[in-house]
């Protein structure tokens, strides 16, 4: 039987220890909230480190109130997909807004709006990953590039994380006409950053595009948060870039920026844009506030805030891992708000989590297939939100714990 089957897997999957559970939270998204487990009788208030609202603006009264007045005036939802009837003026302002940001990396930039970033990867890779491409793909893609380079009819080619070597030679013995390298910016579980000029150069030889997941990118990188291709200093007509907007923006959906042409073609082709409801346009309003608070002087200041704990916090951690060996700890090499702190067995990895959880802080355990096997972690997400006292918190409860290792 079916529930048999099913009751078995997950049985394995627990032996393994990849059983994964949800927490339901009672509080509004912050460094602090209201937190229950399924064995919970009284929802505690634990220190999160495991949030991807890296400018702490989910919360802003600024964005709760513009998300207010978008509803007041648009109501609850768009009632249709964009092509029908949902696409309205709230969707032009946010897709117009984007354009002039991406403008000055994209020529001709254009955009389009979706209402995940998960759907815009699925469109991305689906609609211009036709029989006559070739997708090469990072080894450590977001799920969502994944998934949409097994749905769609090109050719994939994966190379190993980071190798631009390999890539290279993949390129050169390519004979598809249309070639599409796709990649993250920022990589999720890493939190370290794609070689971007070095990848341009790559395209700019072998005539490839470069299909980029910014997510963890735009709003954090650059000038006034615009990206990781802002922070480069490029600019080319080959970036087909994907945003989200429910991290560092700290609203919901996600957005294509690219050549006018491409984003035409995406319109007209991708299948999660065209067979969906429109996001509600009051999510649109509320971004629009958001990007426009993340390139002013308050943005400024929380990126400083961010790259401050960052900077803290990778210092004092490595020194504390220097220290104790024995913890067999590991720091990733990342300079952004995700830093991974990689423990390898997805026991020990669940342990960590255990014991941070007893000292009031939330950083729940990452294990296969998320990232590689042998190469659990814990991925330690900072925000702006934090205060020095919040990062301190963190490593003396580390430094305990690593004693203790010992």
């Amino acid at each position: 039987m079916l529930i048999d089957h099913l009751n078995q897997q997950l049985l394995e999957r627990a032996a393994k220890g990849l059983q994964r559970q949800r927490r339901t939270v009672a509080t509004v998204c912050a460094p602090h909230q209201q937190v229950g487990g399924s064995t919970d009788a009284v929802p505690r208030a634990p220190l999160g480190f495991c949030s991807n609202d890296y400018l702490g603006l989910a919360s802003h009264p600024a964005l709760m109130d513009a998300l207010a007045e978008g509803a007041r005036y648009w109501g609850a939802g768009s009632g249709a997909s964009h092509l029908v009837s949902g696409h309205s003026q709230a969707h032009a302002a946010l897709e117009a807004l984007l354009a002039q940001w991406m403008a000055p990396a994209i020529p001709e930039a254009r955009v389009l709006s979706f209402s995940t970033g998960y759907m815009a990867n699925l469109a991305l890779l689906t609609a211009l990953g036709d029989a006559g491409a070739t997708l090469f793909c990072d080894k450590r893609n977001h799920a969502s590039l994944i998934d949409g380079a097994r749905l769609a009819k090109a050719e994939v080619q994966r190379y190993p994380h980071g190798d631009l070597t390999a890539l290279e030679r993949q390129l050169q013995a390519c004979a598809t006409p249309l070639r599409l390298i796709v990649t993250d910016t920022v990589f999720s579980m890493d939190g370290d950053q794609a070689d971007l000029p070095a990848l341009l150069a790559l395209a700019e030889r072998h005539d490839a595009w470069l299909i980029l997941d910014d997510a963890h990118g735009f709003g954090v990188l650059g000038p006034q948060g615009q990206g990781s291709l802002a922070q480069a200093g490029l600019r080319s007509e080959r970036f087909i870039l994907m945003g989200t907007l429910g991290k560092a923006a700290g609203v919901s959906g996600a957005f294509v920026a690219a050549h006018r042409v491409i984003i035409d073609w995406l319109l007209q082709t991708a299948r999660t844009y065209v067979f969906t409801t429109a996001a509600p346009p009051a999510l649109a309003h509320a971004v629009c506030a958001s990007l426009r608070l993340i390139a002013g002087e308050e943005g400024a200041r929380r990126r400083a805030r961010l790259r401050q704990h960052i900077a803290r916090l990778r210092g004092d951690l490595q020194d504390l891992i220097d220290t104790h060996p024995a913890c067999g700890w590991t720091l990733g090499a990342s300079d952004t708000a995700i830093q991974p702190l990689i423990v390898g067995d997805n026991a020990r990895a669940l342990a960590l989590s255990a014991a941070l959880e007893a000292k009031g802080l939330w950083i729940p355990a990452i294990r296969p297939p998320t990232v590689p096997p042998g190469t659990a972690r814990l991925r330690i997400s900072l925000s702006a939100a934090h205060t020095d006292d919040d990062v301190q918190c963190l490593l003396a409860a580390l430094q305990s714990l690593a004693k203790e290792s010992t």
